[in-house]
This record gives C-alpha cells, sequence and structure tokens, in this order.
C-alpha cells in the first residue's frame, strides 16, 4: 500500500497538540468514501514492557468478511501514554504495517476514538486525514461525552454528547451486551459509520476487523 509522505512526527506534548489542533481543520465528517470492496482493522499492542510498537492490520473482503491480506510490524516506541495523545504513540508503527499490505482498504475501522476527542482528533481521524482514506472510530470504552445507555438490542444506539455537541454513538452490537463507542473518523459520516460497524459485526461484540487485528497485534 502506498502511504503519503508523512510531516515531521512530534517530539513532545506541546508539538503533538499543535499538530492536533492542526490536523483537525482537516477532518471530514461527511461521506466521501467509493465503493467498499475491501475493510481493514488495525490495532496495536506492546512489546518488552512497552518499549516495542506492534503494529497490526487485517484486510477482509466486503461484505462478505473473509480474510485477504494481513501485515505486522514492530517499532521502538517513541511517544509515552498520555490519554488523549496515543495516536502519536501508536501511528507510526501503523503507518509500516501498512506500507506491507498488498491490498489498500476503502475503508478502515480503527480501534479508537474518531472525532469523539478532547480535540476531534482521535487515531481514528488522524490515521484518516494523514492517509486520506475514509476511517470509523470504534472504541471499546469512553474517552469523553455524555449519553444515555441505548436499548438492549443489537442495533440501538444513543447519540454520545461533548457540550451539545453529536461527536459519535454509543452503539449496541450484540443483544445485551457493553456497547461500544462509535465515531466518525475521516470521510465518513456519523450514519454511516454506525452502518459499517453493524455490519462488520458478527457473532461477537466487536467488528471481525477489529478482532482480527488484536489477534494479530496480540501475538
Amino acid at each position: 500500500m502506498q502511504i503519503p509522505p508523512i510531516p515531521a512526527w512530534p517530539e513532545n506534548v506541546a508539538e503533538a497538540r499543535a499538530l492536533q489542533e492542526q490536523l483537525r481543520e482537516r477532518v471530514i465528517t461527511q461521506d466521501q468514501l467509493g465503493p467498499v470492496r475491501h475493510v481493514a482493522g488495525v490495532d496495536v499492542g506492546f512489546e518488552e514492557r512497552g518499549r516495542v510498537t506492534r503494529a497490526a492490520v487485517a484486510v477482509l473482503s466486503f461484505p462478505a468478511l473473509e480474510p485477504v491480506d494481513e501485515a505486522i510490524a514492530r517499532q521502538p516506541t517513541r511517544f509515552p501514554y498520555i490519554p488523549g495523545y496515543l495516536s502519536f504513540r501508536e501511528i507510526p508503527a501503523l503507518l509500516d504495517a501498512l506500507r506491507a499490505l498488498e491490498t489498500t482498504p476503502d475503508l478502515i475501522l480503527c480501534d479508537g476514538q474518531g472525532i469523539a476527542h478532547p480535540r476531534r482528533l482521535g487515531i481514528a481521524s488522524h490515521l484518516g486525514v494523514l492517509l486520506d482514506l475514509p476511517t470509523i472510530g470504534v472504541a471499546k470504552s469512553r474517552l469523553i461525552g455524555e449519553y444515555e445507555e441505548p436499548g438492549p438490542h443489537k442495533g440501538d444506539w444513543t447519540p454520545l454528547r461533548d457540550h451539545g455537541e453529536v461527536i459519535g454513538a454509543v452503539l449496541r452490537t450484540r443483544d445485551n451486551v457493553r456497547p461500544l463507542f462509535v465515531s466518525p473518523g475521516h470521510r465518513v459520516g456519523l450514519a454511516t459509520a454506525i452502518d459499517y460497524t453493524l455490519r462488520c459485526t458478527t457473532r461477537y461484540r466487536l467488528p471481525e476487523t477489529t478482532r482480527r487485528a488484536h489477534r494479530l497485534a496480540s501475538g
């Protein structure tokens, strides 16, 4: 997969915050995606007590969700663990894994936030802007925002709001299981993000894209 040139990577929180403020202006939260034939999941784990970042990407056919391609990359961890800045810790290794793919995905589901982020630039939005690809944030837990509990059935959802702005959805992906926190990453609107998350979810709480990437990232 071809990766566009990446700007100089921040080395501290002040530089990272400044870059987030800059890149958030480039995030598109309306649908700008063509036919989706391949969906990808990305996930990151850590080895050697956090000193090594292990990034994984799994590409599946869509809508069949059959495995098509996968890649793993390792890098020395370059940024500390700081909530709200995790993309700076994880994306460098993810870019290496994506470079190794033979199949370019049409849509990427990230294990993390999209615009449901204090500066509206979670890892899904950050990665989507860097790659200029449609992305969705599908997180297992809330970072920011307020919500009411959705109904108990698969497909039930309620808005996730931050100071009155709808920044995502709290989505039930299976009957009577804990919901996921879905938000637009880049070039995808909220309704479409919900739709693709559900269509990528089969028998389990997590989308198949996330499950397969997580297995690769966990070793």
